[in-house]
Formats: C-alpha cells, sequence, structure tokens
C-alpha cells in the first residue's frame, strides 16, 4: 500500500493548479485536485476572460457611434444587459468544464470542495470531511477581492458579483484606482450607465509609469467618466432610491450601485497553512523561494497566492517550473523579470520592463526616452478624441530597450510582440531598422524620436 494517497494534491484548480496536475498526471503521478468553485480559476470564471467580453461589449457602443462617419446607419439600436450576462456565462462554463476535463482526461481525480491543512501532509475537504494525504502539496488557490473596512460596506458589491448582476445600474460608482477598478469604469461607462471613479490617490494605476497614469486618466474622462481624487469612502447609506456614499472630505455621491475595485488580496484565510507550519507575510501571501518552495519541504505555491507577479501566464509558467523542479530533477526557478502586461481600459494599456522612473532609478543618466502621441487614424473620420500614446526607454551607450509603455488601441496585442524584443535585450537602433507597416498604428514604435524636455 502507498504510504500517501497521493503524489501530488493540488489546491485550487486555477491556470497554474490545472497545469501542475495535468503534467504531473502525465508523468504517471497519483494526482488529487481541489477546487472550491468551478474550475478554472480567477482568470476563467471571474475575472479576464469574462471581463474581457465586457470590454467587447463596451466597445460595441463606441463603435456604432462611429460607425455614422464611415457611412453606416444604426437606427434604434439599444442594449440588452442579460443577452450579454448570460452568453458570457454560458462560455465561462463551457471553458470551466474543458478544464475539468483536462484533469479527468490525465487521470487527475477532481474533488468540488475546499480542501483546508491538517498538517504537512493532510488536507480536509470542507464539505465532506474526508481527509487526503499527499507526499506533496502544491498551494494554487490565487487571490480574492480586498473589501475595507468602511461602514455600510455589506451594501457594495466587488469584481466577483459584477458579472452576474441581475439587472444594470443607471448609476455606478467605483472605488479605486488600479485596473480593475479603472477597467470596470470603462465597461460600465461604455454599457451607458452614468458612472463616478473615485480614488484616495492623485492620479490612477499606481506602480504604472507616469504618463501612463496621465494618459489613462484622460481616457477615462473621454469615456464621459467622472473622476473623484484624494478621496476614501466612510459609509455607505442604503437609501429608497439607492445608495448614498460617504467621503472622508465630507462629499457626498448618491448612486445606484457601489463597486468595491480596491485590489485583491491572497486567498490564505481559512486555508489552515498553520496547522502545516506554512509561513506567510503580512499581506496573506505564501512564502516561497525562486523555486516556489515553501519553509516546508513538501509544500509549495504557485500564482497569485505568492504575490509574487499576479498573471495568469505566470502561475502557469510557474506551475511548469514546479514540476520541472520536483518531478523532473531539473530544478528551475521562472525568470519573473520583464513580463509584458495589458489593462483594459479603453482604450487599452500595454506595458513591459521598467518605467521611466524605474529606469533613472536603475541606470540614472544614461537613460534615454522616446515619446509620440498622435491621433489613430480610425478616430479621425469618427471624430473621437481618444490619442494613442507611446513611450520608449533606452540605456546606456548602446541604447538597450529597458522599457515600453504604450495606451492606444490594440496595444496588448502590440505589446505581446515587444515583450519578446524587450526581454531579447534588443537596441534602439534594432528598432530604427525595421522598416515600418504602414498605415499602422504599431509602426510608431519604428520611427520614435528622442523627447524633448
Amino acid at each position: 500500500m502507498p504510504k500517501y494517497d497521493f503524489d501530488l494534491f493540488v489546491i485550487g484548480a486555477g491556470s497554474g493548479g490545472v497545469r501542475s496536475a495535468r503534467l504531473a498526471a502525465q508523468l504517471g503521478k497519483r494526482v488529487g485536485v481541489a477546487e472550491e468553485s468551478k474550475p478554472g480559476g480567477t482568470c476563467v470564471v471571474r475575472g479576464c476572460v469574462p471581463k474581457k467580453f465586457l470590454v467587447y461589449g463596451a466597445e460595441y457602443g463606441a463603435s456604432i457611434e462611429s460607425a455614422k462617419a464611415y457611412g453606416w446607419r444604426v437606427d434604434k439600436a439599444r442594449f440588452h444587459w442579460p443577452t450579454l450576462r448570460d452568453s458570457i456565462q454560458s462560455e465561462v462554463n463551457r471553458l470551466s468544464g474543458i478544464y475539468a476535463s483536462i484533469l479527468e482526461k490525465n487521470g487527475a481525480t477532481l474533488y468540488s470542495e475546499r480542501a483546508e491543512f491538517v498538517d504537512a501532509h493532510t488536507v480536509r475537504l470542507k464539505q465532506s470531511g474526508k481527509k487526503i494525504t499527499a507526499e506533496t502539496i502544491l498551494i494554487a488557490v490565487g487571490g480574492r477581492p480586498f473589501m475595507p473596512d468602511v461602514k455600510g460596506i455589506e451594501h457594495a458589491i466587488m469584481s466577483d458579483d459584477a458579472f452576474l448582476l441581475e439587472t444594470l445600474p443607471e448609476r455606478a460608482l467605483i472605488i479605486g484606482g488600479g485596473y480593475i477598478a479603472c477597467e470596470f469604469a470603462g465597461i460600465y461607462a461604455g454599457l451607458g450607465v452614468k458612472t463616478v471613479q473615485a480614488y484616495r490617490g492623485d492620479r490612477l494605476l499606481n506602480g504604472f509609469d507616469e504618463d501612463v497614469r496621465s494618459e489613462v486618466g484622460e481616457a477615462q474622462l473621454h469615456n464621459k467618466i467622472e473622476l473623484r481624487f484624494n478621496v476614501s469612502p466612510t459609509e455607505i447609506k442604503k437609501t429608497g432610491g439607492g445608495y448614498i456614499v460617504t467621503f472622508n472630505d465630507g462629499t457626498k455621491i448618491g448612486t445606484d450601485m457601489v463597486f468595491m475595485g480596491t485590489g485583491r488580496m491572497p486567498h490564505t484565510l481559512g486555508l489552515g497553512l498553520e496547522n502545516a507550519g506554512v509561513k506567510i507575510d503580512g499581506k496573506g501571501a505564501v512564502i516561497v523561494d525562486e523555486f516556489s518552495k515553501t519553509n516546508k519541504r513538501n509544500i509549495y505555491a504557485v500564482g497569485d497566492v505568492t504575490n509574487r507577479v499576479n498573471l495568469t501566464p505566470v502561475a502557469i509558467r510557474e506551475g511548469v517550473a514546479f514540476v520541472e523542479t520536483v518531478y523532473k530533477g531539473t530544478p528551475t526557478a521562472f525568470d519573473h523579470e520583464n513580463i509584458a502586461s495589458a489593462v483594459f481600459t479603453r482604450p487599452p494599456v500595454g506595458s513591459v520592463g521598467l518605467s521611466e522612473a524605474q529606469a533613472f532609478k536603475a541606470y540614472g543618466k544614461s537613460v534615454t526616452v522616446y515619446t509620440t502621441k498622435f491621433r489613430p487614424m480610425k478616430n479621425v473620420l469618427s471624430g473621437k478624441p481618444h490619442q494613442c500614446f507611446m513611450k520608449l526607454i533606452a540605456e546606456g551607450k548602446s541604447e538597450r530597450v529597458i522599457g515600453i509603455h504604450i495606451v492606444g488601441d490594440d496595444s496588448p496585442e502590440i505589446i505581446q510582440a515587444l515583450g519578446i524584443c524587450v526581454k531579447a535585450g534588443l537596441t534602439k537602433a534594432d528598432f530604427d531598422r525595421t522598416c515600418a507597416v504602414h498605415p499602422t498604428l504599431a509602426e510608431e514604435i519604428v520611427t520614435l524620436k528622442q523627447r524633448v524636455i
């Protein structure tokens, strides 16, 4: 009889957990997986995928309006929220089923329950009470929305709830300035909701390049989003006609929905990590080394629960590295440097490498900055005010490219290819030698001129 029920038990069936489980099972390992929600994790069920469908839905409204200048007439166009909501959930369920099927086809056992630690080799399934032992345990539970301690917070919704609204509100108040808040403000405004976005800071998207932050703020205004800065909510009060939100400066805003987009945190609360002796940091993130190993020799963690780089593709790569390290005898540490990312505002953001401030801090006067700002060709006939901004940051005599930031249509698609260039250490001269594809928005990245200060 085997000493343990499984060789590997994975807590969480998101992208990182499923990839790890599948690869380990393909190597002949006995693998168990526990998931308290639908397989697929945050990205598939309540994050990236359904959110981007909402962004597409919001964009159609602007496209219909812009189409008039291109000779199209669309009479009596109107938006029907239940159609979009239900179509998205149908696709989410389809994708979640694929994730479950992947585990099944590769011989992994899926438990549709929450698993909590009993000790370093044992978990208990919360609903059935069943205890399961495993030689190695992988924590891949991801993150959860953070809800601040505000009086009346029970009246607010979080991002998990946004995809399942029974009806779309006439007015929405978005609290927060990070990517989730900015994206959903753009979504609601695009769907015809009167939207206010309130943030405790003085500019949106803290942590991004300063020019990007300014450009996104300008774009939000173009999207008819009212911005309130340097304010924090102190009370949410339900009224007969909606809600009244009071802020720390004494101002009040009336709304039909309060959306808390105040960030996410590792989903470790109640996981029983103390029973296994696994250490976490002050934010609840599981502390791991470069090989995703915790302080316990048989327990690992990947993805957002470690709070390293909280992106789905990163969790997948960390999961692959985990299997290489533990089951293939090839210690592998995923490189978290120069990871391209996107923010699906309207227009979206694409970013890779260092911001301008980070570059000057790291390399000083050897940094050169190239920028451009222009009106995309598509917006000329339609009269849309949105512009495109591009920034390329280089360092040293060779002008190695160490950062690229774009705010504009299709920037997430463009930044994927540019991420290869930054990762490869290409120089500004390499960009200059590359012939432009005309007429495109992307061609501007190979014709950039040095910024004049």
